[in-house]
């Protein structure tokens, strides 16, 4: 039966929300709808009465296709909205803070995606996912991804032929590197001989900066380098980072002016040395990360740069074995660029520490809302929150903060 239905607000997700609750997807507030309730989801929707921030889509495969949530909406209401989910997220914690206008990468501008691949009978079919679906959408004309990144899907086709199943969907995640596109490939067909042939002349053909089976490395033309300020890594497969080059650097002068004056910094979830490594430009740190192979890639880009100041890294789990105070009041600054789960223990450490100075990356409003409070009990400042939007048109919302400590408390 036909129900209708009047949006009152956006969830966390990106869908509307009416009163039940219930969630309706790819609507805006104001907008009175009608469909189907399937649960608490709303399908077969008409839009009756739209909202005048609604405007026509960009991109020909968003109806079907589930990497973005929000091309309906105009890009000021999602940039507001997003500034408001940090703000509610923070009130909820009984915070609020200085906010900074958002930081929205720019469309194309996406260097990384995962491409979801299935052999079929004809061939394969290569995409995103729709919403919620196990369904594969093609995407050649995606708004997202660089262009680059768009001509590169047949050579997810082209490694699904040669060693993906028939049963089963391959990840193929696709980066754009100094050397060339780098590939990791999970979910394929086990390593034997014969297939491990056919992918080193695949990385010949297709002239591949590298490739990688399951995080083994079949061959490597030239070095996939990353660029960190001055200095050059190369990331281990499949290593994190920032979305966007637009988006990471937006975070980097966030954190550069956070950290302004200090003389040893302590950067803690380093990474590969996102921040590390332009910090170096003019202060000695110590980047702690718990992958090995991380802090062994930006040790090497580190070793092999001109004019920077000294970087220590340590392999370290922040989540069982947090850096202590003793540790901690070796430094002037500290930074944090946490997981979704947030650093709720390493925070705890840092508030005894009494730092006078912590810059905070989130991915999660939600639990850098938790951990702020955490500081902010401890007598801390939130000064200003940075909004960074580098995925785009999506319900995915991140930041820079600042935090500062009266050192007379």
């Amino acid at each position: 039966m036909t129900q209708q239905h009047t949006i009152i607000r956006l969830g966390h997700q990106g869908d509307g929300i009416a009163d039940g609750p219930i969630y309706v997807p790819r609507t805006l507030p104001g907008e009175v709808v009608s469909g189907t309730l399937n649960g608490q989801v709303l399908a077969d929707i008409r839009v009756e009465t739209p909202s005048d921030q609604r405007v026509k889509v960009p991109c020909r495969h968003y109806k079907a296709c589930g990497g973005c949530q929000l091309q309906h909406a105009a890009d000021e209401f999602v940039a507001d909205w997003k500034v408001e989910v940090v703000r509610n997220a923070l009130a909820a914690q009984g915070l609020d803070a200085p906010m900074r206008p958002i930081h929205t990468s720019p469309e194309y501008s996406r260097r990384r995606a995962t491409i979801a691949v299935r052999r079929t009978k004809k061939g394969t079919l290569a995409g995103f996912h729709g919403r919620a679906s196990d369904t594969i959408t093609e995407i050649p004309d995606c708004h997202l991804l660089h262009p680059s990144l768009t001509r590169a899907i047949p050579v997810a086709e082209a490694l699904a032929l040669l060693g993906g199943s028939r049963k089963g969907v391959l990840a193929v995640t696709l980066t754009l590197s100094e050397g060339g596109l780098d590939v990791a490939v999970k979910g394929g067909k086990p390593l034997d001989g014969p297939l491990e042939m056919a992918l080193a002349q695949a990385t010949e053909h297709h002239g591949l900066a590298r490739l990688s089976w399951d995080d083994e490395v079949i061959a490597m033309r030239t070095p996939p380098v990353q660029h960190f300020g001055p200095v050059g890594v190369v990331p281990p497969p499949g290593a994190f980072l920032q979305a966007t080059k637009d988006g990471e650097q937006a975070l980097l002068r966030a954190i550069t002016e956070a950290t302004q004056g200090a003389k040893r910094i302590v950067d803690l979830f380093a990474g590969c040395g996102t921040f590390s490594l332009p910090l170096a430009q003019s202060a000695e740190v110590h980047a702690v990360e718990g992958e090995a192979e991380m802090t062994k890639a930006m040790d090497q880009g580190w070793r092999k740069a001109q004019g920077l100041k000294q970087v220590t890294t340590e392999a370290r789990d922040l989540f069982r074995r947090p850096l202590m105070p003793d540790e901690l009041k070796k430094f002037d600054a500290a930074v944090l660029d946490p997981p979704r789960a947030g650093a709720e223990a390493q925070v705890a450490e840092l508030a005894q520490a009494r730092r006078l100075v912590i810059a905070y990356v989130s991915c999660n409003p939600v639990t850098f809302a938790r951990d702020a409070k955490i500081l902010v009990n401890a007598g801390y400042t939130l000064e200003w929150v940075q909004v960074v939007d580098q995925f785009r048109w999506s319900s995915h919302t991140e930041l820079a903060a600042r935090f500062t400590l009266n050192p007379k408390l």
